[in-house]
Formats: C-alpha cells, sequence, structure tokens
C-alpha cells in the first residue's frame, strides 16, 4: 500500500503535546494510548549541552557586560535563535492511515521504528521531548530538540545553531531554494521511506511518479531547478534590456525630430529678421 509521508515544522506546544493542554480536536478519551519516547526539563538540557562552555567563554571575558549569566535566558530573549525546535512527523493521512483503521497500526509501527533512531541518525538535535499522538484523526510524532554546534570560534564554543548542526551532520545547503534543511529533510523522509518497506508501506509522492531519489539523484535534480530558475531571471532581464533599448531608440527618434524642428524655426526666424 502507498503512503504520503510529511515532516512539517511544529509550533514547539509542550502544553499541547504533553496534553497539558486539550485541543478541541484531541479524543481525550484515547490519550492514554499516546507513547511518550522522551520527557525531559529543557532547562537541565541546556545546562548538560552548554555549562562548560559557558563557563570557559565567561573565563576569557575581560568586560562584566560581555558575561553571559543564564545562556537559556538569553537563547530565550533571542531574535536570532529559538529555544527549540519541533518536527512533526506523519505517515498517510485521515482518508487512507486514519487512527479508526486497521492500516494505522502498520503507521505507528514505522513511525515508532524511526523515532527510536532519531537521535542516533541526529547527534546534534538532542531531544529532550518527543510523543506519538494517537488521539487525533491520524498517527503522528512530535519531536522536539535543541540543535548545537561545537567547536565555534565565536562566542561560545558549544552553542545553539540549528544550521551549525545539520552542517556538523552533513547537510550543506547549496542556494535559497537548496537549503540545509531541505536537505536533511529528504534524508528523514527517504529513512522513513525504507523503515515504511519494512511494513508493506510504500512512499507515494504526490505529483510524481518517481521512486524515492538517492542523495545524487536528489542533488541533480535541485542543480536542475535552480539552473532553470536562473535561467528564466537571466530571460527576463534579457526582454527588459531589449524594451529599454527599443525605448531609448524611439526617444532618441523624437529628440531628432524635435531638434529639427527647432533648426527649421530658427531658420524662419532668421529670414523674418
Amino acid at each position: 500500500m502507498e503512503r504520503t509521508i510529511s515532516m512539517m515544522v511544529g509550533k514547539g506546544s509542550l502544553n499541547h503535546n504533553n496534553r497539558t493542554f486539550i485541543a478541541k480536536n484531541v479524543d481525550s478519551e484515547r490519550s492514554k494510548g499516546n507513547k511518550v519516547y522522551m520527557k525531559e526539563s529543557i532547562k537541565k538540557v541546556y545546562h548538560t549541552l552548554f555549562d562548560e562552555a559557558l563557563e570557559t567563554y565567561n573565563a576569557k571575558q575581560t568586560r562584566a557586560d560581555r558575561r553571559i549569566d543564564n545562556y537559556y535566558e538569553k537563547i530565550r530573549t533571542s531574535r536570532q535563535e529559538k529555544l527549540f525546535h519541533e518536527l512533526i512527523v506523519q505517515i498517510g493521512n485521515r482518508d487512507d492511515t486514519n487512527c479508526g483503521m486497521v492500516e494505522s497500526v502498520y503507521a505507528q509501527l514505522a513511525l515508532e521504528d524511526y523515532m527510536n533512531g532519531f537521535q542516533e541518525r541526529n547527534p546534534n538535535l538532542r531531544v529532550f521531548n518527543a510523543v506519538m499522538h494517537l488521539d487525533e484523526e491520524t498517527p503522528h510524532l512530535h519531536i522536539d530538540y535543541v540543535p548545537f554546534s561545537t567547536g565555534n570560534k565565536r562566542g561560545l564554543e558549544t552553542k545553539v545553531s540549528l544550521k551549525g548542526a545539520l552542517k556538523a551532520q552533513g547537510f550543506v545547503g547549496a542556494g535559497r531554494f537548496d537549503t540545509e534543511w531541505k536537505r536533511w529533510v529528504e534524508s528523514e523522509k527517504q529513512c522513513l521511506a525504507e523503515i515504511m518497506e519494512h511494513y508493506k508501506m510504500e512512499w507515494l509522492q504526490k505529483g510524481t511518479h518517481e521512486k524515492h531519489l538517492s542523495v545524487y539523484d536528489y542533488e541533480k535534480k535541485m542543480r536542475k531547478a535552480e539552473v532553470k530558475e536562473l535561467e528564466q531571471e537571466i530571460s527576463g532581464q534579457k526582454d527588459k534590456i531589449a524594451s529599454q533599448s527599443f525605448l531609448m531608440e524611439v526617444n532618441e527618434e523624437a529628440l531628432q525630430s524635435q531638434e529639427q524642428i527647432l533648426e527649421e524655426n530658427e531658420a524662419k526666424a532668421e529670414k523674418i529678421r
């Protein structure tokens, strides 16, 4: 059976994920069936990840105003980085993999295998909260993690950075159409697709009849898309230049006509004088 794969950026509502708050679309009678894989204090995770680097950083500062008292609070109030990120992972939809269907059992098994291997595959994405919801329409995972990079030359040696974390795991972007995030998500989808095969499920990619691509083929496809985009932009610029050249020619002809009229009028004036 064929099923789609969805990987989306979540809002990061821990109260919703941990059912401290019950939304209207939740069947609270089925909430006891939810599976909790990880539930740690994010503040403790920050201490574990960054305290040593923070101490080293502060020891090097000669000015008190450059020292960081609380790295968690610094990131919480920062406009550059988020405290944590969330990935929502789902197989199928409410029509073909509804929690009331037998087919959803296979999706649950595949999602659980995917979750169990997530931290090992992503050592720079420290998971602190993860749950599978079975009390909504379709089984899905909420994975909350703190991305970090090490060996930094500026600021803390170990610090919060999604781009740095993905780069450390080998995902380097090549432009605005081919970012680290896009490459990483594609890799994770391929991983989940392989797991799904063990449960007789095939990855259905909407809008295409292609099977999931190898990393090489994917990169080649992205290059072609980027080249096509640039070619369209160049073509548009050429059209714009041609249009401007035409207008210049028209204006030049008008100018010459005006100059001729001016000369004729000057000649008439001279004759009258």
